[in-house]
């Protein structure tokens, strides 16, 4: 078709129903015009069975077309075929009512009116050309003699003035046409940009919906008097509350002291001065204590006079919760600064004293001579040198060296320091190492054998008993047995495990140690096991349960096994010995065999 419409399938469908409702009001309108006309002329209108019989032909015309609309492959074609039919049964109409004198003359208007609507131009012309064709067939036939008289005749009159008459009718049906048609098409390109609009205004609003549905922050509005009006998901999630529950509040109940954030977004005058932000102390409807970040700024209409309020809240307690650790990793930082340097500083006086005293005691003199006095010096050696062992242990701990990583063969590690262990001294137990092959971590080699040397030595102490605490006297056993395992176990496993335990944390040789498979070492006891209440407890700095120890060992043991990316877990129950377990990730994806 050309310009002024458009046939869609099943807009085109629709446009052509419309058509033949409008052919069925037609012919409604003429069998009724029909009726009255052959009432007010007592039957005595010599055509009027011909209007009747064109009527029923309209009737079963439109039937038929009704049936043919979901068949046509071409329904501009059809329409038009629709529209010249309609003009047909119109000429037919005026013919059998009269002529040029009929009352049906006015029915070629709204053939072509309504055709008009369904047309683009040329089609539009082509109706209108028909009608004029129509009409000019009645007329000039009866006037001429070509067609039999059917009621009032015209004849007489001069075919200049019919001729005239039917040029301005068939004019008049040409503007009226055409004007339908602009008016139609206009409509038509309007009906269509207002489709567009209204889509996009769905599509905006559809947007919007999800937008605020689909924000990670908690999202309400307020109306002037401060009662919540809208509730976005998060903001249920936060805070506990179901939407409709929460629309209607006042603002302060479901947040207390938002309103104080709200003001301060106010000037003195209400004149909006920014967004108003701060954080406070929230408790939910869950019990939860939360703090929440809450930011809220004046909400205006299309006029721009606010009309509300928008209140944008999160839940921060986590970064609160990691700002107060910072806070405190800054001071203990600044403190263990402090300390190592004291330290330090303390550990050349010890030296000067510890040489000093040994000087003395190897002088010949007098007071050398006095039991006495070589005790006292003896003690003083002594006590230096576990105060400068226990400065050492310190810097250690609060100066960690820098980890110098390379592939470390666990079970030769293990081995080196059992062997070392048991050339120190004859046990009254039974040692035992059960070690898997090439199981090969990435680490500092002296750092982690430091590790397994202090648990080693952790283990041989609650063993023998000695250097224990006067509570646990007298309940090791001597016939036990001291194990050593090194083993690989599927990394699922491990997380498991490490879930169950210490909480797993990365370090230095995470990222090198990426695999599928953990090692596992366990240094495993039968001694007098550890109390829940000092497990909790053994790896904080300077907690010991040994009467001369300093409480840094494995504290400085679990400082190394995180800065590996590994994690420790301690397994004991009073009575049933110890089971320490560090594991790493393995540097090999699969075991061998």
């Amino acid at each position: 078709m050309g310009s002024g419409t458009s046939w869609g399938d099943s807009q085109a469908r629709t446009r052509l129903g419309w058509l033949l409702g409008a052919r069925l009001l037609l012919a409604g309108m003429s069998l009724g015009l029909a009726v009255a006309i052959d009432r007010v002329d007592g039957h005595n209108s010599p055509g009027i069975w011909g209007v009747y019989w064109t009527i029923v032909g309209a009737f079963v015309a439109t039937i038929v077309s009704a049936r043919m609309i979901h068949r046509t492959t071409d329904p501009a074609r059809f329409a038009k075929l629709q529209v010249g039919f309609d003009l047909t049964i119109v000429t037919s109409l005026v013919y059998f009512s009269g002529g040029g004198e009929s009352f049906f003359t006015f029915l070629y208007a709204l053939v072509v009116l309504y055709g008009a609507m369904f047309l683009d131009r040329g089609g539009v012309g082509l109706s209108c050309g028909l009608a004029a064709l129509g009409y000019a067939f009645v007329l000039f036939g009866s006037e001429l003699g070509l067609l039999p008289e059917q009621g009032a005749s015209g004849q007489g009159r001069p075919l200049p003035l019919l001729a005239a008459y039917w040029g301005f009718y068939a004019g008049a049906l040409l503007v009226l046409g055409m004007l339908a048609n602009t008016l139609s098409a206009e409509l038509r390109r309007t009906g269509a940009a207002l489709d567009r609009k209204t889509t996009d205004l769905y599509r905006l609003r559809d947007l919007h919906l999800q937008t605020v549905a689909s924000i990670g922050s908690g999202l309400l509005t307020t109306d002037e008097s401060g009662h919540v009006t809208s509730f976005n998901p998060e903001a249920e999630r936060i805070t506990g509350l179901d939407a409709k529950s929460a629309e209607g509040q006042a603002l302060d109940e479901l947040i207390p002291g938002a309103s104080g954030i709200l003001n301060a977004s106010l000037g003195i005058r209400g004149e909006e001065q920014g967004s108003g932000r701060d954080r406070l102390a929230y408790r939910n409807c869950r019990g939860e204590d939360l703090y929440l970040g809450l930011a809220a700024s004046s909400l205006r209409g299309e006029d721009g006079e606010q009309i509300g309020h928008v209140v944008i809240f999160q839940d921060v307690t986590g970064v609160v919760s990691m700002e107060q650790e910072l806070r405190q990793s800054e001071r203990l930082a600044a403190v263990g600064e402090m300390a190592a340097r004291m330290a330090h500083e303390i550990r050349n006086p010890l030296a000067s004293i510890s040489g000093s005293v040994q000087i003395l005691k190897s002088t010949p003199s007098e007071s050398n001579s006095d039991p006495e006095n070589e005790r006292l010096m003896g003690i003083v050696v002594r006590e230096v040198d576990r105060l400068n062992g226990l400065i050492s242990d310190f810097l250690r701990y609060s100066r960690p060296a820098p980890i110098q990583p390379e592939p470390v063969d666990l079970a030769l590690l293990i081995r080196e320091v059992v062997e070392m262990g048991t050339e120190a001294g004859a046990f009254d137990y039974s040692v035992a190492v059960e070690t898997e092959p090439d199981v090969v971590v990435l680490a500092d080699a002296a750092q982690l054998k430091a590790v397994v040397w202090n648990l080693w030595n952790n283990a041989i102490e609650a063993m023998d008993g000695e250097k224990r605490s006067g509570k646990q006297e007298g309940t090791y056993r001597r016939d036990g047995v001291l194990s050593a395992r090194v083993k690989r176990i599927p990394e699922d496993a491990s997380q498991a495990q490490i879930a169950g335990g210490r909480k797993e944390t990365k370090g230095e040789c995470a990222d090198h140690a990426q695999s599928a498979w953990t090692a596992v070492l366990e240094i495993e006891d039968s001694g007098p096991g550890i109390t829940p209440e000092d497990r909790e407890m053994i790896f904080e700095p300077f907690f010991t349960t040994k009467q001369d120890g300093t409480g840094l060992g494995l504290a400085t043991v679990q400082r190394i096994v995180e800065q590996h990316g590994g994690a420790i877990q301690v397994s004991s129950q009073p009575g049933e010995g110890t089971c320490v377990r560090v594991m790493m990730a393995c540097v090999e994806g699969q075991p061998n065999g």
